[in-house]
């Protein structure tokens, strides 16, 4: 039933009142469409909340764990990075040659996950009435986004490799 909103409680009064006359021993339940349909998606609401927040702190691990990759990395090619500032290497030619190879395998990560997800996704987004089609340009951003931060998580430990004074780097041989 379609109720005007300027004056809705005293319409459901005497809809109440109507329904009490016809069927008085039946309780009057009502409610209203727009309710009905968004509590149809709260659990879609929960998922992306939840997913959000996993996919936060998946990305913080990750940084931690590459941060730490690339600080024993770092560490154990000391020797090398000093011997090639002495040869006159630059900051950027340092920091390329330490990111590249950590850049590189998060690209064979984006290679193997994008399918994946494209697939999960579509099996997933196949149910609703209303779908979407996912586009490339999601996947795209979100390498973009992947390579981002795993440049600045490993350049900030390669660009302090690359500022250290390479004589206390070889001074033990």
């Amino acid at each position: 039933m379609r109720l005007s909103t300027s004056n809705l409680k005293n319409n459901i009064a005497s809809l109440h009142t109507i329904y009490n006359s016809y069927f008085s021993g039946n309780p009057f339940e009502y409610f209203f469409a727009d309710e009905n349909f968004n509590r149809q998606y709260v659990t879609e609401a929960q998922y992306g909340h939840l997913f959000t927040v996993a996919s936060i702190w998946a990305i913080f691990i990750a940084c931690l764990g590459l941060f730490g990759l690339t600080t024993y990395t770092i560490e154990s090619r000391k020797k090398e990075i000093g011997i090639r500032k002495v040869m006159g290497a630059s900051i950027y030619n340092i920091t390329e040659l330490l990111s590249k190879d950590f850049l590189r395998l998060v690209l064979i990560a984006i290679v193997i996950a994008s399918p994946i997800a494209w697939l999960i996704m579509n099996s997933w987004l196949k149910d609703f009435a209303y779908r979407i089609h996912i586009s490339a340009w999601v996947f795209i951003l979100a390498a973009a986004a992947a390579l981002l931060i795993a440049f600045f998580t490993v350049s900030f430990q390669a660009i302090k490799a690359a500022l250290a004074n390479p004589v206390k780097s070889l001074r033990t041989e």
